[in-house]
């Protein structure tokens, strides 16, 4: 079984977990939740003027400064290529990687993207994630409740009838942008989502009766 008091986030890239969850992750730190979050590429593809190791660094450093600002309690970086995610998950042995990381921590909850998401990149964690969680469950080592989040969507377009996880996140609402801020190398990518953020933050606090909301759906 999965411990209540742990939850796991695992993202495609270095600000995945703030843009979806961030708001959440941050009310359940608050709440005394140990926050873990696993990050399958640095995202390096957003400077491609920069010499890798540089604008690894840089992101690597933003996603520790935005961990600290929600609470978070440990990152741990998978290093494939941005963009390439699928192609080197066999090639890293990501699925072993990850599958000992829900052994050692086994989180009650588990957060990952949505499989209608636009980057590829996210579907490939998406996959990974239950393929991985699958095989655990199957043979009895591992339970937990998987839900998915969007951050390149603002609707969502399957599973819509899936169960729903409904966290007020009115108190925190003000960490997740704080957090946001962190990652400034990113700031001119963040300009296309950040209006998303607060409408969709609105508008699913407006449906549930609270200020402000993240929707999550259950996968497993």
């Amino acid at each position: 079984m999965g411990r209540d008091d742990t939850i796991m986030m695992v993202v495609a890239h270095s600000d995945d977990q703030i843009l979806g969850p961030g708001g959440a992750m941050a009310k359940y730190a608050k709440e005394g939740k140990h926050i873990i979050t696993v990050i399958c590429s640095y995202g390096e593809g957003s400077h491609p003027h920069f010499k890798k190791e540089i604008i690894t660094k840089i992101r690597e450093q933003e996603a520790e400064r935005a961990d600290k600002i929600i609470g978070g309690e440990k990152i741990i970086f998978f290093s494939a290529s941005d963009g390439k995610i699928k192609d080197e998950i066999d090639s890293l042995g990501l699925k072993d990687s990850l599958s000992k990381l829900f052994i050692q921590y086994k989180p009650g909850k588990i957060f990952t993207h949505a499989d209608d998401e636009a980057l590829p990149d996210h579907i490939a964690v998406n996959k990974l994630v239950l393929e991985v969680y699958d095989t655990l469950h199957t043979s009895s080592k591992f339970t937990a409740d998987i839900y998915s989040f969007g951050v390149w969507r603002f609707f969502k377009l399957k599973n819509r009838t899936n169960p729903r996880l409904v966290v007020d996140i009115s108190k925190t609402f003000k960490i997740k942008i704080k957090a946001l801020g962190a990652f400034k190398s990113q700031q001119l990518a963040m300009l296309s989502l950040k209006w998303s953020i607060y409408v969709k933050a609105f508008i699913h606090g407006f449906k549930n009766n609270v200020r402000f909301a993240e929707e999550f759906y259950k996968i497993r």
